[in-house]
């Protein structure tokens, strides 16, 4: 038997020095395997195990202790801030939503390019008439950079002094907590409380901990299963919720886990041990990846006039290279004007579909 594992090393030009497995001349490695054989891991899908070694994988995975941990914390819900796909009323308890429910931008290309032509064209004039009477019911003031800055300026000085006190700040998606860190240089915040579900090294919670009468919690959670009321540090506190990049439905779960104890049924005793929103600032990115069941304001969305098929359309629509020509021979008008020659043209009997359509 090799002692040696029999992988060449084409830049070392040499062969692999580790020990070969009992029944291979290959190490562990560099043993080929069929992708197949690989399957993401129950305990965080981040990473795959070999399926022949997945009962020993769950025995020792490094996230199996913090996710035994996290199950034990009174703030976990599982799904509690995920949304359904049939919500109807706001407050409604929600079902857990399988994460293999994704409606992937593969998924929405497919079906936008399954649309008839007709049907493709009455959902762009749909989106182009509600966005001009949205558009229209703006008022000017807000449009205008520097009115939009003189108004923003004069309600920062008439609200200074009454948000003075606000008790904390709930950042969400913190990441490695430099937008905090900011905040606190800036504004002197007494509390943070920073929610991120991944882990990070060089994070700014050591000099953040060195401020001095600062109170620095961090909680390892997914937002759509974090229940904010049962956080003990916030009991009965006003705290600001910000954020940066909370990427697609991350925007949606974070608006439900901070409104959620404004619901109907809490009692005046929950009321009054519950945290309360004093304010709120997102910044929202990759709108491409907004899911229908995590959507917050589904019954708004239904009465533009939009399907959950036409949403899943037009979030695929906010993602990269769909809104222009990008070089092409011919513009965005003319690519318009024959998809009307479509719609109007029938060939051997069967409409053209969106993705028939010659570019």
């Amino acid at each position: 038997m090799a002692s040696h594992c029999k992988f060449w090393l084409p830049k070392k030009k040499r062969f692999c020095a580790n020990s070969p497995l009992f029944d291979s001349p290959f190490c562990g490695n560099h043993t080929q395997r069929s992708d197949a054989q690989w399957i993401p891991c129950p305990i965080d899908p981040s990473h795959s195990v070999l399926e022949e070694n997945l009962q020993s994988h769950l025995n020792r995975c490094p996230l199996l202790k913090q996710a035994q941990s996290l199950s034990c914390q009174p703030f976990y819900q599982k799904g509690i801030n995920s949304g359904r796909e049939d919500e109807e009323e706001e407050g409604e308890e929600m079902d857990v939503v399988p994460k293999d429910s994704i409606f992937t931008s593969e998924m929405k290309r497919s079906a936008v390019y399954a649309m008839s032509a007709p049907r493709f064209l009455e959902l762009i004039a749909k989106i182009k008439s509600v966005h001009a009477s949205i558009c229209n019911s703006i008022p000017d003031s807000f449009r205008i950079p520097e009115a939009c800055s003189i108004w923003t300026n004069r309600e920062v000085d008439k609200e200074s002094e009454r948000d003075a006190d606000v008790s904390a700040v709930v950042e969400f998606g913190a990441g490695r907590g430099y937008l905090t860190q900011m905040l606190a240089d800036c504004y002197g915040i007494k509390k943070v409380l920073l929610v991120e579900r991944k882990s990070y090294k060089l994070k700014a919670d050591r000099s953040l901990r060195q401020k001095e009468s600062l109170v620095l919690e961090r909680l390892r959670i997914d937002i759509e299963d974090l229940n904010l009321n049962a956080v003990e540090s916030l009991q009965g506190v006003g705290y600001m919720a910000i954020g940066k990049h909370l990427c697609g439905p991350a925007t949606d779960v974070t608006l439900r886990c901070c409104i959620r104890q404004q619901s109907n049924e809490n009692t005046d005793a929950q009321s009054q041990a519950s945290c309360y929103l004093r304010g709120l600032a997102i910044a929202t990115c990759c709108h491409h990846l907004c899911q229908w069941k995590n959507y917050i304001n589904k019954r708004y969305i239904s009465e533009l006039g939009f399907t959950k098929e036409d949403f899943n359309a037009i979030s695929w629509f906010t993602s990269w290279a769909v809104d222009a020509d990008h070089g092409a021979e011919f513009s965005v008008t003319d690519c318009s004007a024959q998809l009307e020659i479509m719609s109007e043209k029938k060939e051997g009997g069967r409409s053209q579909n969106y993705a028939e359509l010659e570019i």
